[in-house]
């Protein structure tokens, strides 16, 4: 057996040069097989996220409030922005460089021939570091679709479909109906299934009944209403009144914050949780790249807003900002996006277009959007008041953006994970 790597980006550039030649192949046989090999089992509720949009922000309220509950919390989210350690997370604190590469020699040692994606090895891995951690809970974001998703090999105590809209239409199909069907795949029979999306897809309701899923939809089975000091939680036969709003930003955190809350109350009795600590967790609660406002002038808001339904969420949020002179968008994005969807509602908020190229084969090249988005200029933009312009990474746009604005202006920088997370690493590095 050849010697394994005894570092965590030594490990991690072996499974990169093995993922180039293992293409997205979905399916759960291989998964299953590794996971029956490892033994992997769950000794406490666990708890599955699926959605397009509102995954990460609903994962992090249920984390937060839970360990103010006093709980012992696992958490796999994805993706990350700096640190691979970011997707594990136990008791709110990363996993150490040392845990991961103990589990991932657990893998390689009982994977035998089995050849499995990057995504399927670091998932399993680190569904092992939480499995052997002592945990009161485990919480597990999917990441594409649900039914053959490799977290989807574990079978939730409670599961939540935050929502669905068009997205990934390669693997998932282009139709809501298609997606829904898809993301409903993480529901098991007897079990609770939570949807949060106001509008759920047929499919997804006729799959759950079809299962003997338990199935929780908002407006039926839980509700939200709010003004604007507080809000309530509504369920079946749970209330929780004067909530703080949540700390994460936005116009759709209170549906994914009643998402959190139907989900707890379906564990109520295994896992019984306090009002001081839902209001607490939920002003405790941080998120990296969803709607976050930096501090200091000109503003700078991070959003990985890359398809119609979160684009139109981000410029809902920008337009309840308040007046802003000139408003930069650092943006880059996948080349396989509805990057029409996404530009079409930032439109009419943003002046300046500091177009990236992002380091991806998949990216959509930064001359030729900059060039599509040219196309856009409104009819009435006078010299110096609207640009779009084209460069080499996000960095450099950002850095671009940086020099432009005024104090009274404000920088967005959106679209792809890697757009936030290159300009993130520009301002850390700068910093020191």
């Amino acid at each position: 057996m050849p010697t394994m790597p005894t570092t965590l980006p030594a490990w991690l550039a072996l499974l990169e040069s093995r993922h180039a030649e293992t293409h997205i192949d979905l399916g759960l046989d291989r998964v299953r097989q590794v996971k029956e090999a490892l033994e992997l089992k769950f000794s406490c509720p666990v708890i599955m996220v699926a959605g397009t949009n509102g995954k990460g922000s609903t994962c992090s309220m249920l984390e937060a409030i839970l360990l103010q509950a006093g709980y012992r919390v696992g958490l796999y989210i994805k993706p990350h922005f700096l640190d691979f350690n970011e997707r594990a997370r136990i008791n709110g604190e990363m996993a150490s460089d040392a845990a991961l590469i103990a589990a991932f020699d657990a893998v390689e040692a009982k994977r035998g021939a089995v050849p499995l994606t990057y995504f399927e090895f670091t998932t399993l891995a680190i569904m092992q570091l939480l499995a052997s951690s002592a945990l009161d809970v485990v919480i597990l974001e999917v990441g594409l679709g649900g039914r053959l998703d490799a977290v989807n090999v574990i079978d939730a105590d409670v599961s939540i479909v935050t929502s669905v809209d068009i997205d990934h239409t390669d693997y998932l199909g282009d139709t809501r109906e298609q997606i829904g069907f898809e993301k409903a795949g993480i529901y098991r029979p007897g079990k609770a299934a939570i949807c949060s999306d106001p509008v759920p897809p047929q499919s997804l309701i006729d799959h759950a009944n079809a299962i003997g899923a338990d199935l929780w939809l908002l407006g039926r089975d839980f509700n939200y209403a709010g003004d604007k000091q507080q809000w309530s939680y509504g369920g079946r036969s749970l209330r929780r009144n004067s909530l703080a709003y949540p700390s994460l930003r936005g116009a759709n955190q209170l549906l994914n914050a009643a998402a959190a809350l139907a989900a707890l109350e379906a564990l109520r009795h295994e896992l019984p949780v306090g009002a001081q600590e839902v209001r607490t967790g939920l002003v405790l609660v941080e998120l990296p790249g969803r709607f976050q406002v930096l501090p200091g002038r000109p503003s700078v808001i991070y959003d990985v807003a890359h398809n119609p339904h979160a684009a139109a969420t981000l410029a809902q949020n920008l337009a309840n900002m308040g007046f802003y002179r000139y408003t930069y968008a650092v943006f880059g994005v996948m080349q396989d996006k509805d990057i029409d969807g996404v530009l079409a509602p930032m439109a009419q908020y943003v002046d300046h277009w500091c177009v990236a190229q992002l380091p991806s084969p998949r990216a959509a090249d930064a001359e030729e959007l900059a060039g599509r988005i040219a196309a856009r200029r409104p009819a009435d933009a006078k010299p110096g008041d609207w640009t779009a312009q084209a460069f080499s990474d996000p960095a450099a746009a950002y850095e671009h953006a940086l020099k432009q604005a005024g104090e009274n202006d404000r920088i967005v920088v959106f679209g792809s994970f890697y757009t936030v997370a290159g300009v993130m690493a520009a301002r850390k590095t700068s910093s020191h």
